[in-house]
């Protein structure tokens, strides 16, 4: 594997570059939703920059003052920033799943969450109650004339992307069945042959063995591949990886024990065990559905997301951030009371696979704190050389996102813009400039939490030059809390859109 240089950026500030009671604030609930043009601007938005930039995440972390017990179990809000003509409308919707109407009838918590949030009233509340609900609160796709809110556990919920109204759970015209899942984490790739895109996506279904199901969607929406695999053993996978020939898991080193959740004491997620004797596997599929199945070793990591993935010759080269343990919540702690001296940092590795000696390397390319990375999307699956995380505003230990870093893979040098002390960053994404010819040529759009005034901004951020600062910072009238996953379209869907 060729080295990496590895260039440190400098320290951004000599003490801890935020307050604690700043970074919980963002986890306040927003009950609210919103619809007006957004006017508190600070710089210029790009009068070239034109479409839509949607948002999804919990946005409720209480119901009715009870609180649910980890952010990935609150109820999913959409956000939507319009951009055409130099301005910018912003528009956020619950969606309407049939847990979210159930529990704001009803005032309080009526299902148990993955993650942690238990129904009051104890064990005995909770005791063999295993139905999930889909809180489509993870990542929100306009793909195929269809806006969808994803959550990896269950069928896409379809909302209307000109007003965020919920039109209902969406089975990819009949391909999905009562219950299926479909991940919030596909990979849309610009196919080298032709130029057309294609969406590639999975789903999980657990158990001693682990069924992986592939499915391959057209521009139109249309599932043009779909075929299943069986490994073995518990896989928890969250996201996947792609190159034009493979799809790529990390099948983490963790095992469940389900007595727990099954007797009401824990949530499913806080049964899960990580094995740190165990190694991590790296399972490789053919995208033919044909081939061989490969499953490879490699040292214990734990893994949420994956950057990108391309082959030379006999390698497959794949982009992660990695943890040294799986990052769990005490069933009795708090989430907003996280201590992060005491819970693993987010790592960049690069991870060389060998399919003809079977062998696994890996080197550390960002040892910052970082996580939710991006990159230009015409390059998804290909080689590439620029990267674009969330990370801490401190080059070392852990802390929450404050800042956003540029990677030169092929020099190493470094580019960083920090929000602290008082802001918090979440997931930029990349929307290249129309035209452009550059790798690096387009804009980062990402939300950031501005503690200062309790509100959010939508910045804007050159994505050729980050120490310019923002090109743009929008002022929301309120905030948003912390969020998962988001995307761009170049389609707009502002209330002007078609006049």
């Amino acid at each position: 594997m060729q080295d990496l240089q590895i260039i440190k950026p400098a320290p951004t500030s000599e003490k801890v570059p935020y307050n604690r009671n700043d970074w919980q604030r963002g986890y306040e609930s927003q009950p609210n939703e919103h619809d007006y043009w957004i006017d508190d601007i600070e710089g210029k938005i790009p009068p070239e920059l034109h479409g839509t930039f949607f948002r999804n995440g919990p946005g409720l972390l209480d119901v009715n003052g009870e609180r649910i017990h980890h952010p990935f179990d609150g109820d999913g809000m959409v956000c939507s920033v319009g951009f055409s003509n130099g301005r910018a409308h912003f528009r956020n919707r619950f969606v309407h799943t049939e847990g979210y109407l159930a529990e704001k009838k009803a005032g309080k918590i009526l299902h148990r969450g993955v993650f942690g949030t238990q129904k009051a009233g104890g064990w005995l509340a909770n005791i063999f109650d295993i139905k999930m609900k889909n809180i489509a609160n993870t990542h929100i796709i306009y793909w195929g004339g269809k806006l969808l809110a994803l959550w990896e556990a269950a069928e896409p919920h379809r909302l209307n992307p000109h007003t965020l109204e919920t039109i209902g759970l969406d089975s990819l015209d009949g391909v999905l069945k009562a219950g299926d899942a479909f991940a919030a984490h596909p990979r849309i790739e610009k196919r080298p042959e032709n130029g057309e895109q294609r969406l590639v996506n999975f789903s999980v279904k657990p158990g001693l063995s682990t069924t992986i199901t592939i499915y391959e969607l057209d521009a139109d929406g249309k599932v043009v591949k779909r075929h299943a695999h069986s490994v073995p053993g518990f896989a928890f996978l969250h996201d996947m990886a792609i190159t034009p020939n493979y799809c790529i898991f990390f099948q983490n080193p963790v095992s469940l024990n389900p007595l727990p959740f099954l007797l009401g004491m824990r949530s499913a997620g806080q049964c899960l065990q990580f094995n740190p004797n165990q190694p991590t596997r790296v399972i490789i599929i053919p995208r033919d559905g044909k081939s061989e199945v490969q499953v490879l070793d490699t040292e214990p990591c734990f893994v949420f997301h994956h950057a990108n993935a391309w082959e030379e010759g006999d390698n497959i080269f794949v982009d992660s951030v990695c943890y040294e343990s799986f990052p769990s919540v005490d069933p009795d702690g708090d989430f907003r009371d996280v201590d992060f001296d005491a819970i693993p940092a987010g790592e960049l590795w690069r991870l060389q696979v060998n399919l003809q000696d079977k062998s696994v390397r890996h080197q550390v390319v960002e040892s910052r704190c970082c996580e939710f990375p991006t990159l230009h999307p015409d390059n998804v699956g290909r080689a590439y050389r620029y990267l674009y995380i969330g990370a801490a505003d401190a080059p070392t230990g852990n802390a929450p996102l404050q800042a956003v870093l540029k990677i030169d893979l092929v020099t190493g040098a470094r580019q960083i813009w920090s929000a602290a002390p008082r802001g918090f960053a979440g997931e930029p994404v990349f929307v290249p400039r129309p035209g452009s010819m550059a790798e690096d040529d387009g804009w980062l759009i990402m939300l950031v939490y501005d503690s200062a005034h309790h509100r959010s901004d939508v910045v804007i951020l050159d994505a050729r030059d980050l120490n310019k600062g923002p090109v743009a910072r929008l002022h929301l009238k309120h905030h948003v809390p912390y969020g998962l996953h988001g995307s761009f379209t170049p389609e707009y869907f502002g209330p002007d859109a078609g006049v």
